[in-house]
Order: C-alpha cells, then structure tokens, then sequence
C-alpha cells in the first residue's frame, strides 16, 4: 500500500510537468508527514550523510572539463582526425562522426555535449557534401549517446553513489561495450551508405593523417590522464575528475587558445548551474531511496520474484522493460538515482555483478536518450538540424533497432563488461 501510494503520487506530480527533483522531494515530505513516524531529524541526517560521498565532487569537476573542451576547437579537431582516417569509406563523414562522437565521449562523459560539439560542425559539411539530412541525423543523435558509455562517464558516477559501486570497475567496464556499440553504429552507418550510395571522401595521405593526429592529440591525451591514471592507481576516479579539469583548461586556454581568460568565467557559471542542478536532484534521490529501504520495498521485490521462482533472466527482461519505460519519460541521471536503490537490491539477492548490472542500466539510457517523447538527444540534435521530432525518430530508427539489438547482448553476455576490470584487477 505504501508503495503504490509513493509511485502514484510521484507519476502524478511528474505527469504535472513538475521537475523530476522537486517531484522527488514533495513526494518524500507528502509520505513522511502523511504516512510516518519517522524523526524529522533522521531525515535531515540522512540527507546530509547521503551526499556526503567523495565520489559526487567528480560530477561537477567531469561537467567542467567537458565544458572548456566543448566550448573550445577540441571537436573540430577530433573530427578532423576521424576524416583523414575513415572518411573514403562508404558513408565517409558519417563513419567519421561516429568516430568523433566516441573520442569525444571520452573527454566529455555528457552525451548532450557529445551531440552539440560533434553535431554542429559535422552536420553542415555533411549536406554540403550531398548526405541527405536524415542521415546526418541519425548518425550524431545515436552516436552521441556514446557519452555516457564510454568513460568517464556522469551517470556511472551517478550509479556509483546510489550503489556504492566502484567507480573505476565502472570506467573499466564500459570501455569494452562503449567500443563495440561505436563498432555497432559504425556498421549501420556504413551498410546504409553503401546501401543507398552515399559519397565518400578523398582518401588521406599519411602525411595529412599525421597532421590531423598532431592537431588533436593534446584533447585526446585527455583518455590517457584520466584511464591511465585510474589504472596505474596515481590518483582515485575523483582525483582524476579534478586533473581532468585543470587539463582541459590548460588545452583549451593555454595550449589551443580557442578560449581566452575572459571567457572563463562563463564557463565556470554553465558548469556550476549543470552541477547544482544534479546535485539537488542527487540531494532529493538520497531522500527518496531513503524511505524506499525505510519501508523494505526492494526487500519486499526481492521475496515476491523468488517465492514466484523468477530467475536471473526473467529480472533483466523486466528491468530493461522498466528502463526503456521510463527513459519515455525521465533523463538518465533521474532514472539511475530513482532506480538503482529499488533494482540493486533485488540483482544482488539474485547474485548479479554490480558492475554489469551498472553497464546494463548505463546502455538502457543511452537508448531512452535517443527516442520519443523525451529524449534528450532527439531535442539536442533537433536544435541543430533543425528538424522536428516526429521527422528525427524516422531518422534515427535503423541506429536505435541496433541499439536495442546490443542492449540485448550486453544484458546477457557479462563477459563483456566485467572482463575488462577483472583482467585489471579493479574488481
């Protein structure tokens, strides 16, 4: 009774169009003053002990990172780079724009940033160079979703503080299936081109390849100081955030000098407003999973799947039903922070690694963020291509089917999340 009271009460206040977090927060106090006994003061200690975690300074410093990168020619570059090395292939441009989206997913771990930094420069050039429009769109609104699969990411920082999962088994792990679904789109991309003869660019000398590397390098040496720092255990996912930061902006304002000092300040004002935003919606979260162990919900889930002989596979099918649900109607962050304290729980009783589990729910967003009514991507790559809606989900459909294909493969086959970590030794 308690449960249906909570979820009923919080899908009314989102169907209202109120803010995820703010829904969060009424529906919390509505059932603690409501329905409860509980001391107002275990509340207000458990909202401060709740974000009080060293894993959520990474957010803000990654959202930093991304934003000296995406606000300067890091982009530009990459896809410069991706060009000389792919584009006389069918479907040229957009091989090298699944190719970008994936290198700068790893130096900006935001998928929206991914679409607007990739999306806005390559779109042009792709119908100037006789791609059809839908095209062009589909390949950046999919592969932009790469930003949260490919570390580091924000969302699996984000599961890392609902679970108490580590965040650098996390990284490692969604490097093996980052790479695989770039390979994935890289696939579509490259049948359909070939398919409905796409153009293809001249192909690159060497001496021109070595170019472009050189021109991009600084940004892409981004991957080696955070991975490789996480690895080597010269610093933890945290500190590598914060190194992450101060990197890109030496890149962007001392080394590219696509940014001045004087632009600084805005990006440190976008950064705080993107960081207050999670935080507060991670402050309401805590709340939330709160009363749902208060109230032995994930528990009470647990024991009806078990006493109805539900099995490991059955649990995966509804969670990425429910997921795929949800990403109709919420973004990533939200659905993570609202989820995972319910499904974790449950996936652990039935003896699933945290850490694939992590990875299934990270590649159940990226899909939510690529098709209607909300997804983020779709209203991102909207702006860009000036296209509406309803026109952009026909665009995106034969990327998304493949998504949906992999998501089915990554959710039963943990191998290929977990071997990564394991063969590092960091789980």
């Amino acid at each position: 009774m308690n449960a249906l009271f909570i979820f009923t009460l919080l899908a009314v206040l989102m169907l209202t169009g109120m803010p995820i977090s703010i829904s969060l927060g009424l529906t919390v106090l509505s059932f603690l003053f409501a329905m409860t006994h509980v001391p107002l003061e275990s509340v207000a200690l458990k909202l401060f002990t709740g974000i009080e975690k060293f894993e959520i300074m990474a957010i803000p410093f990654f959202i930093l990172a991304g934003n000296f990168l995406t606000h300067g020619g890091v982009a530009k570059r990459m896809i410069n780079f991706a060009t000389s090395m792919v584009g006389h292939w069918y479907g040229g441009l957009g091989l090298a724009g699944v190719v970008a989206c994936a290198l700068f997913a790893a130096v900006s771990g935001s998928s929206p940033a991914t679409v607007v930094a990739i999306g806005s420069i390559l779109m042009p050039a792709m119908v100037k160079a006789g791609f059809p429009r839908k095209f062009g769109a589909g390949v950046i609104a999919t592969s932009g979703a790469l930003g949260i699969l490919i570390p580091p990411s924000i969302v699996m920082v984000m599961y890392s503080v609902a679970t108490n999962t580590s965040v650098g088994a996390l990284f490692m792990a969604g490097v093996v299936p980052g790479l695989a679904l770039a390979a994935t789109l890289g696939g579509v991309t490259w049948y359909r081109a070939k398919k409905f003869n796409y153009p293809r660019q001249v192909k690159a000398t060497w001496s021109e390849r070595w170019r472009a590397f050189r021109e991009s390098v600084w940004g892409l040496l981004l991957i080696v100081v955070v991975m490789g720092g996480i690895y080597t255990g010269i610093f933890t996912p945290t500190e590598a955030a914060a190194m992450s930061a101060v990197y890109a902006f030496i890149c962007a304002v001392f080394i590219y000098r696509d940014l001045g000092m004087k632009d600084v300040p805005r990006v440190l004002l976008n950064s705080a407003n993107m960081s207050a935003m999670l935080l507060y919606i991670i402050t309401n979260a805590v709340l939330f999973s709160f009363i749902m162990t208060n109230e032995n919900i994930p528990q009470s889930l647990a024991d009806w799947m078990m006493g109805h002989g539900l099995g490991v596979i059955a649990f995966l099918l509804m969670c990425n039903v429910l997921l795929l649900l949800a990403g109709n109607f919420m973004e990533p962050s939200s659905i993570v922070l609202i989820f995972a304290p319910i499904l974790f729980p449950v996936a652990m009783k039935l003896g699933i690694d945290p850490v694939h589990f992590g990875i299934i729910m990270v590649v159940n967003m990226e899909v939510g963020m690529c098709h209607p009514p909300v997804g983020l991507n779709l209203y991102v790559a909207s702006g860009i291509t000036k296209m509406g809606i309803t026109e952009l989900t026909v665009a995106v459909w034969p990327w998304l089917l493949s998504m949906l294909c992999f998501l089915v493969v990554v959710t039963y086959w943990p191998d290929l999340s977990i071997w990564l970590p394991k063969k590092l030794g960091v789980m």
